[in-house]
């Protein structure tokens, strides 16, 4: 994927570019100044939505003088708090050369017949999963296939995930992913016959008292 770039001007806000649909934008990584930028917001948008934060992307930046295609990552995001549109992004320039450590997303697909069958209770305990790989190397994403939970209690583990060689997953290989629970009982409210059975009982002990004073009574 490719996502052309221009170099921003110093003296122009950042709300400037926001109104002619620009997204500033700062490059930087090991070794290299950073390089302040703008990028048409739909473009960043369309390329976003199948590159995520996992995968590379050829930066172009148009008016530089040495034209060279800079490999990156979309490092950070940042959106507006209202309309939730992007505001500013971060790229991080990686060497190809060199294995870098990320987290990647986990994706939930299927059913389980363990929900569906006997109303178990789905448990995501992990939604991303650090990895260590050479940036080309590095996957879009972790697919976890909840139907091979077919009972309660039936488990995920890092284990049973499918991963190329050429990535590390830096967490434990018994580490749960997801798996299924039982569903909690409802505590049982007490019913008619219940309350029935209290208040019998709170009158024979209202009874019991009073025969206890009578008898006090009479005795002295």
């Amino acid at each position: 994927m490719q996502l052309k770039a221009i170099l921003r001007d110093v003296n122009k806000k950042p709300e400037d570019y926001l109104k002619e649909q620009l997204i500033p934008a700062v490059l930087y990584g090991k070794g290299i100044e950073n390089v302040y930028l703008a990028v048409s917001k739909k473009d960043f948008d369309d390329v976003y939505k199948q590159t995520g934060e996992t995968e590379i992307i050829d930066l172009i930046i148009e008016g530089e003088k040495k034209a060279e295609k800079h490999p990156v990552l979309i490092y950070d995001v940042q959106y507006h708090f209202i309309y939730h549109q992007p505001i500013h992004l971060d790229f991080y320039q990686v060497r190809l050369d060199q294995k870098i450590r990320t987290h990647i997303p986990v994706e939930f697909i299927g059913e389980s017949p363990a929900i569906k069958n006997f109303g178990g209770i789905l448990v995501k305990n992990m939604n991303e999963i650090e990895v260590e790989a050479f940036p080309q190397d590095l996957p879009h994403s972790f697919k976890v296939d909840v139907s091979k939970l077919e009972n309660i209690d039936s488990r995920i583990l890092i284990k049973d995930l499918i991963v190329s060689d050429k990535v590390k997953i830096l967490a434990a290989i018994d580490t749960v992913v997801a798996a299924v629970v039982a569903p909690k009982e409802e505590e049982e409210k007490p019913g008619v016959e219940s309350i029935a059975e209290v208040k019998i009982e709170t009158e024979e002990k209202k009874a019991e008292r009073a025969q206890e004073k009578t008898s006090d009574v009479k005795s002295e």
